[in-house]
């Protein structure tokens, strides 16, 4: 099993010691600290996918990828929040392309949820956002995709159940994440938000990684990987 393998229970280790550092991080109020153990859970995740070994793998490797992106310039200056935020975004395109490549059922009533989630969120969040409502408009709207083209995945062919649930249950942790720190960010900093926050987000990534990265990787059917 992959899951007790030396090299899986290793990345795990390292993982968790980035979670806790990072934490730390935020209760002493070390920005080295932060800055330096920021990435760690997050790169444990893709060296764990890696090699990708089919299309979907390969977008979800490329989301995790970027998200490190995100990670770092977010943490190394909060002046950076829109090339950090042009990050995300990407890794959510990403996302929603591995998810595409497994389904492409509409699900248009999923798909209105979501709408109506965003655009509630956005119309909370606008008054308080300045210029910056536009992009984080954008934003909003391919995170949102991101999580109904998750949620459209359920019962569909090429991936077993419980890594449906898995790329379901990370993407609505990502997005919560990212509402709390939103929040956090524009509205009113409350206190231990960012805690919150960061654990929903990494909880969020391990199920979209776990997703590709099955226990028995040779008993999953794909699609065919032709464009």
């Amino acid at each position: 099993m992959r899951f007790i393998a030396p090299w899986n229970l290793g990345l795990a280790v390292l993982g968790g010691m980035g979670v806790a550092a990072f934490l730390a991080g935020i209760h002493l109020d070390l920005s080295w600290l932060r800055l330096s153990s920021k990435a760690v859970p997050v790169l444990c995740l893709a060296v764990w996918l890696w090699p990708p070994r089919e299309r979907y793998a390969w977008w979800i490797a490329a989301g995790l990828v970027l998200s490190l992106v995100g990670d770092m310039v977010l943490e190394a200056d909060e002046q950076l929040f829109l090339p950090a935020l042009g990050a995300f975004l990407l890794a959510h395109v990403a996302y929603a392309a591995a998810y595409l490549t497994l389904s492409r059922t509409p699900r248009w009533s999923l798909g209105a949820l979501f709408l109506l989630a965003g655009a509630g969120i956005w119309l909370f969040l606008r008054p308080h956002l300045g210029t910056l409502a536009p992009p984080v408009g954008v934003y909003v709207a391919v995170i949102c995709t991101m999580m109904w083209r998750a949620a459209a995945l359920m019962g569909a062919e090429g991936l077993a159940r419980r890594e449906q649930w898995a790329a379901l249950a990370g993407a609505l942790c990502f997005g919560l994440s990212d509402a709390l720190l939103a929040f956090r960010l524009f509205v009113s900093p409350i206190e231990g938000m960012n805690y919150v926050s960061i654990l929903l987000y990494w909880v969020g990534q391990l199920g979209i990684a776990f997703s590709a990265v099955p226990a028995q990787p040779q008993t999953r059917t794909y699609r065919s990987s032709t464009p």
